[in-house]
């Protein structure tokens, strides 16, 4: 057997490591516990993690198989993104830190923001959303009697698809 092809156990050892695995697994394409190092902020993002575009490059540099060049093994992903996890890093916004960063934006206090402003926020401010992200967001963001962004109403949503 081969170097390259001896199997690192990766023990399991909570409901956390194995939600971690799971969502790890999705990305797995040849099913050797290895994935595509692009694929990180995906992944963590999609198990509730918010980080930035530099958080995400430092987490890369610290995961990357030093062996094998833009990949990740499970064995140096799980520990470490567990660790992220349990100590609750990069999470996201409260409700009441959206509310008031869209009330900031809101200086005429409509309650709502136009679908034209939102998006010229979200890809030339900050960190810009791509085109896709815009709009992912825009489709659960605005609403399409008034192509506006009724933000009580979207922050609402956005919690319930959180907790869902």
């Amino acid at each position: 057997m081969d170097e390259e092809e001896i199997e690192i156990p990766v023990p399991i050892n909570n409901e956390l490591e194995r939600r971690i695995a799971e969502a790890f697994q999705v990305f797995d394409h040849a099913g050797n516990k290895t994935i595509d190092l692009r694929e990180i902020a995906t992944i963590i993002r999609g198990l509730g993690c918010c980080p930035s575009e530099a958080e995400v490059q430092e987490i890369m540099v610290a995961i990357e198989d030093p062996q094998t060049p833009g990949s990740v093994h499970l064995s140096r992903f799980l520990p470490y993104v567990a660790q992220i996890i349990t100590e609750h890093k990069y999470q996201p916004a409260s409700p009441e830190q959206l509310l008031q960063a869209f009330q900031t934006l809101d200086q005429e206090q409509h309650g709502y923001l136009t679908k034209e402003y939102i998006s010229t926020l979200m890809t030339q401010d900050g960190e810009p959303f791509t085109q896709d992200e815009l709009d992912e967001m825009l489709e659960i963001a605005i609403d399409p009697h008034t192509q506006t962004v009724p933000y009580e109403y979207y922050i609402n949503q956005l919690m319930v698809r959180l907790v869902c």
